[in-house]
């Protein structure tokens, strides 16, 4: 299926319009964060929404807002407060592979970071002059595993410079940075602009962008990342990773 380059912009602005919309939010896990206004509290809840995001979409909503109830619907507070006695009934919390060794070990390093730290995004982009995003999730990942834990916990965190397409962190950093009118993205994050995000790449969306032309790399790794990215980048230079909204929408909604 080949597309002309204006039917493609069409199709994508098309595609992204119908699906960046308030009705969105409900059947996706960034109505996790939706359920609050502090900014430190959108990134906790974002966070873990996201790094649940893999497997059935009610799942993934039942068990994140399991952990927004056993955190009493208070993440920062929680976060920043709690003692290891309070941990206890997080020890059989379970999503798939993510397990209440795993659970615990990020309530900790969230605590580390909270306490060190103002917010996350400082965190997150802890060098002003470094705008590199594969780079800097890379670092995020080091620091928040600087505490003792399980070698087994490290899996739930990409890193792209060991050649992951860390699906889960670019969607979170989308969630973040970017911001429109149509109100589901939040845009809290200054740090980097969207034009500096890559696409967030799974299975669905890389089917998606091969049929369109939009990848060749087979793979769905960093590589296809950045050949996607840079693709989506002709159609709008200062926003790319809005049309990741169409590649899903087509992919899931519509198994284009």
């Amino acid at each position: 299926m080949m597309f002309e380059f204006n039917q493609l912009h069409d199709l994508l602005e098309a595609k992204y319009k119908q699906y960046n919309r308030p009705e969105f939010i409900e059947t996706d896990p960034i109505q996790i964060p939706h359920q609050f206004t502090k900014k430190q509290d959108i990134e906790i809840a974002g966070f873990f929404a996201a790094t649940l995001a893999w497997g059935q979409r009610s799942t993934i909503l039942k068990n994140a807002n399991q952990l927004m109830s056993l955190m009493d619907h208070a993440p920062h507070d929680f976060i920043l407060n709690f003692e290891n006695a309070d941990l206890r009934i997080f020890e059989k919390f379970k999503h798939r592979t993510f397990n209440g060794i795993d659970c615990i070990s990020f309530l900790k390093a969230l605590q580390h970071l909270y306490r060190n730290s103002e917010n996350l995004e400082n965190a997150f982009f802890s060098s002003p002059s470094n705008h590199h995003i594969p780079e800097n999730i890379s670092n995020f990942k080091k620091l928040f595993f600087s505490l003792s834990h399980q070698n087994r916990t490290e899996k739930h965190i990409a890193d792209p410079l060991k050649g992951s397409a860390a699906k889960r962190i670019n969607m979170f950093l989308r969630w973040m940075v970017r911001k429109d009118e149509y109100g589901v993205d939040f845009g809290i994050w200054k740090a980097v602009k969207p034009s500096e995000l890559f696409c967030p790449l799974d299975t669905h969306s890389g089917n998606v962008a091969r049929k369109l032309g939009l990848l060749d790399r087979r793979q769905d790794d960093w590589k296809s990342v950045e050949e996607l990215t840079t693709q989506l980048r002709r159609f709008d230079k200062d926003d790319p990773v809005k049309y990741d909204y169409a590649l899903f929408g087509l992919g899931v909604f519509e198994k284009f």
